[in-house]
């Protein structure tokens, strides 16, 4: 399903779009990725929404990405004798390992390796940040703090400790048990929560053996810290910025966002924009300026996707919110001074063959009358760096892996087409001629760029660029081979 844009939307499935008529909706309104949250809905849920999925893929003959996030840790606090309470701002209060029911003067933080990486002048975020406190004293199973910022406080409410690594692992035991059930049903992404190191994500990519492409969400300060290094080991990356909205000062949050996505550009991995994107379509058919601001400013940054969160899942208007961001991204990218932003912060860090050959499809196909470019790939690798460049015309992207169509869902301009296995470079000059008339980005008196690896069927072979025409006939008359 050929979209007007290049970025990617990514709905999150819920309650209010969990049915095939729904779903299938989403997806013609724009959605070219289903997250499946793991914090919400059983086992047999999942396994429902995915089957739906599938089976719209099939009718649609449309490739669909589906990502399953992962829960990952979640720090809470215990229970409270009396329900909510109110903590002022000076006072002081006491986390621990006892379970008793809380007070005003103290709570059970059944979290031991909290207090393990805790020292004095620590701060504690409690329910989101709106309650902070600092770290007077502690031990192996207390922390004497001091409310800074006070509010209300009740039972199971989130903790964040954003000054400290947490000597944590990104995955739980319901998150290896959800791992691999996912990677059993045949999810093609996996976002992994919590992330804080490299090593978070190297486990779960041990786990998940191949079955899914591992996505790193950012949410963490010592995971902006050591983002190199997570990004080296990681497919892709999630900006989640509720959490390190929560966990760091908020204007800082800008800055990392567009830092963020540059690192991922220039490494060729899709990374994508999350969390209050157009919160207000929870409620509302219309989102706010600055939520449309938000959006369209994530797009001139180069993101791969972005993300509907609780406005596709639990929000009283899905499909418009999908539509919404449909609309900004085609604004956006038609907006006259787009291409010149996008070439502004196109940098690369390799310099292989493969490299130099993506490059000089995009310059050909910005410099002459070019429609598309097509780039035949089996892992994703060429299709990936096709897209790091942003070119000015469309990609589509050729492969005999449903798998590897399917996770290029996730990347920028990339419009997947199934195809035979090739033994012959003629064979995939017409067959791109043919995807490119059928899908309506070329007719046969057009010409496109066409990007292959010789051998075929070799990952990491791209070594090949011919400018070819779209008329079959002319194809068998000049191409050798």
């Amino acid at each position: 399903m050929r979209r007007l844009r290049n970025v990617k939307i990514v709905a999150t499935l819920g309650p209010a779009s969990e049915d095939y008529d729904t779903i299938r909706a989403l997806h013609e309104a724009g959605a070219d990725v289903f997250r499946l949250n793991m914090s919400h809905g059983s086992h047999d849920e999942i396994r429902e929404k995915h089957r739906i999925i599938r089976q719209i893929e099939r009718d649609l003959d449309s490739p669909i990405a589906i990502l399953a996030d992962l829960q990952g840790p979640k720090l809470r606090v215990g229970t409270f004798a009396s329900g909510p309470l109110e903590l002022r701002d000076g006072a002081a209060f006491r986390f621990d390992l006892d379970g008793a029911p809380g007070d005003a003067s103290r709570v059970c933080l059944p979290h031991p390796e909290i207090f393990q990486a805790l020292a004095p002048g620590a701060t504690l975020l409690v329910n989101d940040g709106k309650i902070r406190l600092r770290v007077e004293s502690c031990g192996a199973d207390f922390a004497d703090c001091t409310v800074i910022a006070g509010g209300e406080i009740s039972d199971r409410k989130g903790v964040n400790v954003p000054d400290v690594v947490l000597p944590l692992a990104a995955l739980s035991d319901k998150d290896r048990a959800d791992l691999e059930f996912v990677c059993t049903l045949g999810v093609d992404w996996l976002a992994l929560s919590f992330v804080q190191r490299a090593e978070d994500v190297t486990e779960a990519r041990a786990l998940a053996d191949g079955r899914a492409a591992l996505l790193a969400k950012i949410e963490k300060p010592s995971a902006v810290e050591r983002f190199d290094e997570i990004l080296a080991v990681s497919d892709g990356i999630m900006v989640a910025r509720g959490d390190l909205g929560v966990e760091l000062p908020v204007q800082k949050v800008p800055p990392i966002q567009k830092r963020l996505i540059r690192k991922c550009r220039a490494a060729a991995k899709p990374v994508i924009v999350a969390t209050q994107m157009l919160e207000s379509m929870i409620e509302s058919p219309m989102p706010t300026r600055a939520e449309v601001s938000d959006v369209a400013a994530a797009i001139y940054e180069g993101t791969d996707a972005i993300m509907l969160s609780a406005e596709s899942a639990a929000g009283q208007y899905p499909v418009e919110a999908v539509q919404t961001m449909d609309k900004v991204a085609a604004e956006v990218e038609g907006d006259p001074n787009y291409p010149a932003i996008i070439a502004a912060s196109r940098q690369t860090e390799g310099h292989t063959i493969a490299d130099a050959i993506v490059a000089a499809a995009r310059e050909i196909a910005e410099t002459t009358d070019i429609k598309v470019i097509c780039c035949f790939t089996q892992s994703g690798t060429t299709a990936l760096l096709t897209a790091r460049e942003r070119p000015g015309v469309p990609i589509i992207a050729m492969t005999s892996q449903r798998g590897t169509a399917r996770r290029l869902c996730l990347s920028w301009g990339c419009n997947c087409v199934m195809t035979a296995e090739l033994e012959r470079f003629k064979g995939a000059v017409v067959n791109a001629a043919r995807a490119a008339r059928a899908g309506g980005f070329a007719t046969e008196v057009d010409q496109i760029v066409v990007i292959a690896g010789v051998p075929f069927n070799v990952p990491g072979t791209t070594n090949i660029l011919r400018v070819a025409p779209c008329d079959e006939r002319l194809i068998y008359n000049t191409d050798p081979g």
